[in-house]
Parts: C-alpha cells; sequence; structure tokens
C-alpha cells in the first residue's frame, strides 16, 4: 500500500504565507513583537514584513481596545487558546477593521516551552 507523501516543510511554509486568511504570531517579550505574518495579514495592516516584524502587537490595536486584547491574552496564556474572539484592529494607514472569529493559541517548542503566541482569523470587515 501507497502512503500519502508527507509534505515538506518549504512547502508547508508557502501554503501558510499564501493562504487566504490571517495568521499572525509574536514573541514572549513583556512587550511581544510582532515575528510572523503572512501575506493576507500584510495586506490587511498595509505593512511589508520589516514593518511587521518590527511592531509591538499591542499596536495593531487602537489604545481604547488595549485592554481588552491584554485581558485575552492573559486567559490564553493561562488556558492554552481561545476561538471566537472579536475585535477592532487598525492598519498603517489608520483604517479600521473588525477581526471576527478568532482563534488565538501559545506557541509551544518540541521541548513544551512557551514561545509566544498566534492567531489565525478568515473573517473581518472594514468600518
Amino acid at each position: 500500500m501507497l502512503l500519502p507523501q508527507q509534505p515538506d516543510a518549504r512547502g508547508l511554509a508557502r501554503e501558510a504565507f499564501f493562504a487566504p486568511f490571517v495568521l499572525v504570531s509574536h514573541d514572549t517579550a513583556n512587550d511581544p513583537v510582532f515575528n510572523y505574518a503572512n501575506r493576507a495579514a500584510l495586506d490587511l495592516f498595509q505593512v511589508t514584513w520589516g514593518e511587521f516584524t518590527q511592531l509591538h502587537s499591542r499596536e495593531s490595536a487602537e489604545p481604547e481596545s488595549r485592554h481588552e486584547r491584554a485581558r485575552l491574552l492573559a486567559e490564553v496564556k493561562r488556558k492554552g487558546y481561545c476561538e471566537g474572539y472579536s475585535g477592532i484592529r487598525i492598519s498603517k494607514s489608520g483604517e479600521r477593521f473588525r477581526i471576527m472569529d478568532v482563534t488565538v493559541w501559545n506557541l509551544l517548542d518540541a521541548e513544551g516551552c512557551y514561545r509566544g503566541q498566534a492567531a489565525v482569523y478568515a473573517k473581518w470587515e472594514y468600518l
């Protein structure tokens, strides 16, 4: 019997980068900085890879939305993940949009050490 061929890591990385949904992650700093964004995220936030990977993740939300965002991330850190989140975000040009049905989870390495958090969502609307 033939087994399906396992996709290579480069192929998976390419698929994730060009996927039709937003996929982002940030590091473990006290004021986390984004360390990954796929093409959909870069387009939505209207930034380059270099700009996004220097952005503190809190700055993706407007100041009045940051407390709620921080509460969500603390809950995810405790529980491991959260589903169904919605919130307002802002692009580099100041365009506001609502992200919907977001799943956020903790990133762990092969040894189970905490390495940051990631989020994925396929629904957003401009405000």
